[in-house]
């Protein structure tokens, strides 16, 4: 059961007042109010590019605001930096960790405690207090383990547990569940609530709807840079939330359209791979046809990556064949699969997907580089460039201040309109969307699956891979169903159902 907030409405842990934080060309928050209050879960929601990040970022001392004022506890509070912040209680765990991988679960949280390496009498210390910490919260992670072996779970569990370790009262947590599975997010959930239940003031930076209904007391939304409104979650639902969120009624169904299917696109025929004595993929054979979307169902890590890395060159199979267009591939590499018309969504759009040191235009042209009207006989047309780039930053909807902005300054969800766009501005035989949605508020996931369903109505073949099952379910003429490297059954359109498919992924049916 969701917590009452312990402070009182008129007595909130934080007090965020008239905060205006400016970039080049940006404002990217307005005149922004808020509070925290301790004993409470509070949802911040938004499109991508609202502001969410960026308010969080000015309380936890990574940016500084150019007006207003933070009160904790009724104090005002000066914080230059996340040093500061964590010294008044108040910690944040972003989307991509800050972890050393070659270090321990412990000394990760030794660092930064005191100047230099942490001693082993200060590892053996903050064990002890680890292990206590991970027990009152539900927040299990070995001390001794190295953060290498740990799952995305486990590490996220060990920056909420580095937070709490130096005292934090206010918990931020940028988009917690963007890599999580539907499990951890249930296991973290349940963590917050055991948070929040000891007068803790909880922070959610999200922009998924169930969520905020599961666990949130309170939602403030987020719009443009400014708030737009705070409701009670146990007064809202998703409809209300979206609405909020886009300024504008959102169709949160996911439409099928039913198709024709014309000529096989892909073949795929006892495709395996194995590496240090573990069968990543195991005998899989699949086809897609043109105007034809196939699904990839499965829990996350059954080999849905590996498929994608061996159908696109990034690895080559143990044994089996690849065919686009009827004719075999001998030897798939990235050059040749874009050659014969094949087009990549990645699932992890930071390592695989851009290039966040260069620009969003460099970032959108950089598969058209080579081509007319883009360069000529060898020399790169910068006229041409810029007219392409600023022609799919209006075509695809890419909230920016410029196309010259380092693409790591965009958000997550322009950063993947962007490599949306870069992908299907070819018009791809063959497109590989892997996790398409991941980090997409509400507004941007219809978009994405606006541009999937024109995309296939061009006759192009789509081998959508996802975590999100009713994406699976909605969009797919065809659903494969993968468990430990396989595929373990192919079903129609008509044949889907989430409690066939479940039974399906868990192995319960054969």
């Amino acid at each position: 059961m969701k917590q009452a907030n312990r402070n009182g409405v008129d007595d909130p842990l934080v007090r965020m007042q008239g905060i205006v934080k400016r970039f080049p060309g940006l404002v990217a928050n307005d005149c922004v109010d808020l509070d925290i209050r301790g004993g409470e879960i509070l949802a911040l929601l938004g499109e991508n590019g609202a502001g969410k990040t960026t308010l969080m970022n000015v309380l936890y001392g990574m940016l500084r605001a150019d007006e207003g004022t933070i009160e904790l506890e009724g104090e005002e509070l000066d914080v230059r930096s996340p040093r500061d912040a964590l010294g008044a209680g108040i910690g944040m765990v972003h989307q991509h960790f800050c972890l050393v991988e070659d270090m321990t679960v412990a000394e990760n949280v030794a660092l930064g405690l005191s100047p230099g390496n942490p001693g082993r009498w200060q590892v053996g210390e903050i064990t002890g207090r680890l292990e206590q910490l991970a027990e009152l919260h539900g927040l299990g992670v070995d001390p001794g383990a190295l953060v290498s072996d740990l799952s995305v779970g486990e590490r996220q569990r060990l920056e909420i547990l580095k937070a709490l370790y130096r005292g934090a009262r206010v918990l931020i947590l940028d988009e917690p569940s963007a890599v999580l599975t539907a499990e951890e997010w249930r296991a973290l959930a349940e963590a917050l609530r055991s948070l929040a239940a000891q007068g803790r003031g909880i922070v959610l930076i999200t922009h998924k709807l169930d969520e905020i209904l599961h666990v949130a007391d309170r939602c403030t939304v987020m719009r443009h840079g400014r708030v737009v409104g705070t409701v009670a979650v146990a007064d809202a639902d998703k409809a209300q939330l979206a609405r909020l969120m886009v300024g504008r009624d959102v169709d949160l169904r996911i439409p099928y359209e039913p198709s024709e299917p014309g000529a096989e696109v892909l073949s795929v025929e006892g495709l395996s791979l194995e590496e240090d004595g573990r069968r990543l993929l195991d005998d899989v054979d699949l086809t897609i046809r043109a105007g034809e979307t196939f699904g990839i169902a499965g829990v996350e890590g059954n080999g849905q990556w590996p498929l994608v890395q061996l159908l696109t060159g990034l690895r080559q199979p143990s044994s089996g064949s690849i065919s686009v267009g009827g004719r075999r591939v001998e030897r798939m590499d990235p050059a040749a699969f874009t050659a014969v018309g094949g087009g990549l969504i990645p699932e992890d759009r930071h390592r695989t997907a851009v290039a966040e040191d260069l620009s969003l235009s460099d970032n959108l042209i950089m598969k058209e580089i080579s081509t007319r009207p883009l360069s000529r006989h060898g020399v790169f047309d910068r006229g041409a460039t810029e007219d392409r780039a600023r022609q799919l930053v209006e075509g695809y909807d890419i909230r920016t201040p410029g196309i010259s902005v380092l693409m790591r300054q965009l958000s997550g969800g322009n950063q993947q309109k962007a490599v949306l766009a870069r992908e299907l501005v070819r018009e791809p035989v063959l497109l590989i969307a892997a996790q398409p949605t991941r980090g997409l508020d509400v507004g941007a996931m219809q978009f994405v699956y606006e541009q999937l369903s024109a995309h296939r109505r061009r006759g192009g073949a789509t081998l959508l891979i996802s975590a999100e099952l009713d994406e699976v379910l909605s969009l797919s003429d065809r659903v494969g169903v993968m468990v430990k490297g396989s595929i373990v059954a192919t079903l129609s359109h008509e044949q889907t159902d989430r409690e066939t498919i479940g039974r399906l992924m868990t192995g319960v049916a054969a």
